[in-house]
């Protein structure tokens, strides 16, 4: 029976999805296509009708988790300050659910290992991601948004999302053994990167 196109892109997008949550929580190799394509909905071999190889959906899938960003943790919008980010970022709740968080925290080891292209869908997905925060620290030191990044801003974006994702996986390394550590190393980053902003942070 001929799917329609419309159905053939859900079904696209579906293993997609499925694919950038099910990396994230258990990495790169532990993860097969069927796994993939069961959480999906579909059967194993539909997954080659639309991806010419594994290797080029683990690439997209991993370009569309970068498509993540902190707003979907309870209590973040657009007008959320640093401070609120970074607490929201660095919670048990993000720890604990790598699933739906923040790829470079789940599969950074994962992609350095990798290399190659894969590697160019992190450097562009970091890339990104350190724009986005670098013009968040400066607008939010401006006395009106759209504020010019300095290059200041851009190396205490490095700092602070380097520290970010670090501390998260430090946390979820922690978390099953010593959960009081990974608490505490929750909340003490937490601390330290507000007090580093400053200004900023409110």
């Amino acid at each position: 029976m001929k799917v329609s196109k419309a159905r053939a892109a859900e079904n696209r997008q579906g293993i997609l999805d499925a694919a950038a949550r099910l990396y994230r929580e258990r990495g790169l190799t532990g993860v097969g296509v069927a796994d993939i394509t069961r959480d999906a909905g579909l059967t194993h071999g539909g997954l080659y009708r639309h991806f010419p190889s594994k290797d080029a959906l683990v690439q997209e899938a991993c370009a569309r988790a970068f498509d993540w960003t902190i707003s979907p943790l309870d209590g973040v919008t657009a007008n959320t300050t640093v401070s609120e980010r970074i607490q929201s970022y660095l919670s048990p709740q993000h720890r604990d659910a790598p699933g739906t968080g923040c790829p470079a925290a789940a599969l950074a080891v994962d992609a350095a290992r990798a290399g190659g292209e894969l590697s160019e869908v992190f450097a562009e997905g970091i890339e990104r991601n350190i724009a986005r925060f670098a013009q968040l620290l400066a607008d939010s030191s401006a006395e009106e948004g759209n504020a010019t990044v300095q290059p200041q801003d851009r190396a205490l974006a490095m700092q602070t999302l380097a520290t970010l994702v670090g501390g998260l996986v430090l946390a979820r390394a922690t978390a099953a053994a010593r959960p009081a550590l990974s608490d505490e190393l929750l909340t003490t980053l937490q601390a330290r990167l507000i007090d580093l902003l400053g200004e900023k942070a409110l």
